[in-house]
């Protein structure tokens, strides 16, 4: 059978989906032929109906669906939505700044999906140094492990915990293959408790009148510490979660997208200003607490971009440097492959020691600065 007739006339029952609406998705290269070494399958591209981008259908001698991770809604005011969106009870899970991955057992091998669908080489090698995955995936085959790649060496989101160090992984979910459905949050725990795996901090399970005042607290108590947010979820996982991040973590986000302005700065910059102004209005800020966020947050826009023009203007690209572990230069080159597949420009600096040091070159940002500089008009 053709990959074409099997997309129109397997793939819908499989996937109960009108078969039309996939044939239109494979024409328009939303639904892509992906193969690398580790599998050959078929790659949403975007969301078809109710199958999530992401979504990869494994085509090897059994055929194998590893649904796309959902997006998780925010609530800009937690009170009116913990009491529309939740009934009786929610678990609160620290929400960590990291990668999000997927991992699977694609038979013969442990595989790990950016949020994407793209097979990230790096992270399905170090997560099973990190986490001994073997047993749990010969018994539980049926399940995917959603985490958080975490860590200074981290060579996607470089962030500092004390209790992870250079690398470390998080497990925020686990979620059936074929349905995404996610487990509760007691049997959860308790299976990876059972297979010894790092699961996310459950900061309490509240009551929906009294969490949205513990929410709070435990946010500005986390962004104090250079921490991120939360997930508000259903203990059963019967409604979708909701998240909610810290003032710190949206002057963290701006800092880094004001460093590539023409890159990231205008996607990144109105959604945290929002966040920030509802913020304010629910902790009912004082004068002098709203003159500190206020100061905070321009200070995270203007000296990121004013540090990367003078940069610029030595004749220097914009660019970040990574830094990750690696056993061979060809491991890294390897890797600099997947970036170029998620269309990141990056090269390698130098490879010493086991490490890699990497440049992700930011072009856009690096191209207009340099026009303006010469007198471009914007």
């Amino acid at each position: 059978m053709s990959l074409k007739e099997f997309i129109v006339k397997e793939l819908p029952e499989l996937l109960d989906l009108e078969p039309h609406k996939l044939e239109e998705s494979y024409k328009k290269g939303n639904l892509k032929f992906y193969q690398n070494r580790f599998i050959t399958a078929l790659q949403f591209r975007k969301a078809v109906g109710k199958i999530e981008a992401g979504t990869m259908v494994s085509l090897g001698e059994e055929i194998q669906v590893i649904r796309g991770f959902p997006k998780i809604r925010r609530t800009l005011m937690l009170k009116e939505a913990i009491k529309s969106h939740f009934q009786g009870e929610v678990a609160v899970e620290e929400k960590m700044n990291g990668y999000n991955v997927r991992i699977a057992f694609i038979d013969p091998e442990i595989v790990a999906f950016t949020r994407g669908g793209y097979v990230c080489p790096y992270t399905t090698k170090k997560a099973q140094e990190l986490m001994d995955l073997t047993q749990f995936f010969q018994d539980h085959g049926d399940l995917v492990i959603c985490g958080e790649m975490l860590g200074t060496n981290n060579p996607y989101v470089s962030h500092y915990y004390p209790e992870i160090g250079e690398l470390g992984f998080r497990i925020f979910d686990v979620r059936e293959k074929l349905t995404g459905k996610p487990l509760p949050i007691n049997q959860k725990r308790e299976l990876l408790n059972e297979y010894n795996l790092p699961p996310v901090n459950l900061l309490g399970v509240y009551s929906i009148e009294d969490a949205p005042t513990k929410i709070l607290e435990l946010v500005k108590d986390l962004g104090e510490n250079g921490r991120e947010g939360v997930v508000i979820k259903d203990p059963q996982m019967e409604i979708p979660p909701l998240k909610y991040t810290s003032s710190q973590a949206h002057d963290d986000e701006l800092i880094y997208a004001f460093k590539f302005p023409f890159d990231l700065g205008q996607a990144f910059f109105f959604s945290r200003v929002v966040r920030e102004g509802f913020q304010s209005y629910e902790m009912q800020e004082s004068e002098e607490e709203m003159k500190q966020r206020a100061q905070r947050l321009g200070e995270s826009i203007l000296y990121p971009m004013v540090q990367t023009i003078k940069h610029v203007s030595t004749h220097e690209v914009a660019g970040e440097d990574l830094t990750m572990d690696a056993e061979s230069p060809e491991e890294v080159e390897e890797f600099l492959r997947h970036l170029r597949d998620l269309g990141v420009v990056a090269v390698l600096i130098k490879y010493e020691d086991g490490k890699a040091f990497i440049r992700k070159v930011h072009q856009s940002t690096t191209d207009k600065i340099t026009n303006y500089l010469n007198g471009g008009l914007y």
